[in-house]
């Protein structure tokens, strides 16, 4: 393994301890009114382990999203503390907190491919009865080519 493979290595599972400590403290410790349900989706840490960035989600609409924003931001040194805490590190990472993306993206996916199958159920619906302009099968087959040189020679 090479070296960078093992830095790689050892910041994933350090990110994967700061998930798991800033998830349990915000569920534990953290008593704040405005925090709404909120789930760490993931954390990415620096090549130097001094900034980690936390992903999360928060079920709600976007005054709770506001408010959930808020509270982390205000929660944001009690959970720090608790990570330099339990994780044993030179330096405890600063934490950024930033609203993870995905499930809005995922409810634009799922919105365009309902419209998509619509679209494929109209275009089915209508070719339902539909016929063919010419004939069934336009294109000629080896079979086909091979009965037209026979009569062509017949008739020569």
């Amino acid at each position: 393994m090479t070296a960078s493979a093992g830095a790689q290595a050892r910041a994933r599972k350090l990110a994967d301890q700061i998930k798991v400590v800033v998830a349990e403290t915000l569920e534990l410790r953290v008593k704040d009114p405005r925090l709404g349900f909120v789930t760490i989706t993931d954390v990415r840490i620096t090549f130097d382990y001094r900034d980690a960035t936390v992903f999360y989600t928060v079920y709600g609409d976007e005054e709770a999203r506001a408010a959930t924003a808020a509270a982390l931001e205000s929660a944001k040194g009690v959970l720090r503390a608790e990570v330099g805490k339990q994780i044993k590190v030179r330096h405890t990472p600063s934490l950024t907190f930033i609203a993870d993306a995905l499930p809005d993206t995922s409810k634009a996916m799922d919105d365009l491919l309902a419209i998509a199958a619509a679209r494929d159920a109209e275009v089915l619906a209508r070719a339902e009865g539909a016929q063919y302009a010419g004939e069934a099968d336009p294109y000629r087959h080896p079979a086909d080519e091979e009965l037209s040189t026979e009569d062509d020679e017949e008739e020569a």
